[in-house]
């Protein structure tokens, strides 16, 4: 091959190991090594244990499958996210199931949001996520994978990971696919005449070297950030910028999260973790907070080194876009391997669209903020700062009519943010015209059908648990 013929993944966790299994993976001609330095604290993609439906496409373009990402790892299922008064300061308000998957059904040539709409703004209705398969099995505690056919055919879900299992199964799963596993420690760089970096240079003074370097060292970027790159800072809109993180004991396991809004930030309880986010202004009860410094690099693909995960993007994992981002970076890496030496041309479209989707996944986690009725200095800062003019667009064109505008580089559907903008109370001011085309009446009727089959097929299904237990029997069964 002409391009890159050597690799070098820095940084540990699953960030790192993520990085080297794809790109040997899927470049079998490559030569990749991995220095495997530990993941610092701040670095999420390697903390935080929920992830989105997004994982199992990673997993499925390496040939891992849910016996060995799921099963022998420890981790877990998971459905969507319980969001606890985020629209207001009442017990209920903005008591919402963002759940992966399609919402209720078209009828035709009217879109089913817009239905809902009109009958939520006409008379009562069920909540928008009541019509959403995955949704609708998470707050009856029962599970399911997707079928081939009926209502469950379509649903999303992620995953909650066993951190230290499942890094060593991606360790293990490098080793076996060709995978270089150097051994030192990370004491610097050396630079290039030309820029970028020449070799990696480790603790006993010897060096590595490279054609393309990933820095996969967390929010530090330790190659990265010694290129000089611009850096885009977001704490004028997410002002949250510390992190606890305690392991989670749930009675039960659990396919959802719980997130609950507080008077400065915000708490989750999941299957396998729980955490706090919160200010810095606000005094931490316990633990050793983490620093989160909001924000994404201007240039990720900087001469011959590219920033992945935290390197990039430092965000709050509300939503749990960050090992998400990791992993559509190591995919874009893969995607746009040069075939020679790197054209700016090409470095500038990995830029453009990794700060894209970097921008728009910070708008989505916004969204919670800036559209909440809560009362109390933190939460009225954030919703009278005006918005990143993408996500302004989207609320002005949805609180119109009800519609959407398509960005090319989106990490949650459009369910997705419909879930959300209903869940926090948003409304288009107009009915849009399309909705007219189904008489209310039929509407009501269709809706009413919708949740008959979804109560009656879930009935009979298993809880997490108990899905899981039976999982792990088979597996057993077949070894």
């Amino acid at each position: 091959m002409s391009g890159p013929r050597r690799v070098l993944v820095v940084g540990g966790g699953v960030t790192g190991w993520s990085a080297a299994a794809a790109l040997k993976r899927r470049v079998p001609m490559l030569d990749v090594a991995i220095l495997p330095v530990a993941p610092p604290a701040d670095a999420l993609a390697d903390r935080v244990a929920s992830t989105l439906p997004s994982i199992l496409g990673f997993h499925d373009d390496l040939g891992i499958g849910i016996d060995d990402a799921v099963l022998r790892t420890g981790s877990a299922y998971r459905l969507g996210t319980r969001f606890l008064g985020w629209s207001g300061d009442s017990a209920d308000a903005g008591d919402y199931l963002h759940a992966y998957g399609p919402h209720g059904q078209a009828m035709g040539s009217a879109p089913f949001h817009l239905l809902w709409a009109r009958a939520a703004a006409t008379g009562s209705v069920a909540p928008f996520h009541a019509f959403s398969a995955a949704a609708a099995m998470a707050a009856a505690g029962r599970f399911m994978l997707p079928q081939a056919e009926g209502p469950f055919a379509e649903h999303g879900f992620g995953l909650v990971l066993d951190l230290p299992r499942y890094t060593a199964m991606l360790a293990a799963f490098c080793r076996h696919v060709g995978v270089r596993v150097e051994q030192g420690t990370l004491a610097g760089t050396i630079p290039a005449p030309e820029g970028g970096i020449a070799a990696v240079a480790r603790d006993d003074g010897s060096t590595l070297v490279a054609d393309l370097y990933l820095d996969c060292t967390g929010p530090a970027a330790r190659l990265h950030g010694t290129l000089g790159a611009a850096r885009e800072d977001w704490r004028r809109w997410l002002p949250c910028d510390r992190l606890l993180l305690s392991p989670a004991m749930p009675a039960e396991l659990s396919a959802v999260e719980t997130v609950e809004a507080e008077a400065a930030g915000w708490q989750w309880h999941g299957a396998l973790q729980s955490g706090r986010v919160f200010t810095s202004a606000e005094p931490a009860a316990q633990g050793e907070p983490i620093a989160i410094d909001p924000g994404a690099t201007l240039e990720p693909w900087r001469h011959n080194v590219i920033a992945i995960g935290d390197a990039a993007v430092s965000i709050e994992p509300l939503e749990w876009t960050n090992l998400h981002l990791a992993h559509s970076a190591i995919d874009r890496v893969i995607t746009m391997l040069p075939a020679g030496a790197p054209h700016p041309l090409e470095q500038a479209e990995y830029n453009r669209q990794s700060l894209a989707e970097a921008r728009r996944a910070r708008d989505f986690v916004l969204l919670h903020y800036v559209t909440s009725r809560r009362k109390g200095a933190f939460w009225q800062d954030i919703a009278s700062t005006e918005p990143p003019e993408s996500l302004a667009r989207t609320l002005r064109l949805f609180r119109e009519r009800g519609r959407l505008p398509f960005y090319e580089e989106e990490t949650f559907d459009r369910d997705s943010w419909l879930a959300v903008l209903f869940g926090q109370g948003v409304r288009p001011r107009r009915i849009d015209p399309l909705a007219d085309a189904v008489p209310p009446a039929e509407a009501e009727h269709a809706m009413h059908a919708i949740r008959a089959r979804l109560a009656q097929a879930i009935a009979p299904l298993p809880t997490p648990a108990v899905f899981r237990a039976a999982q792990l029997r088979q597996l057993h069964e077949r070894a």
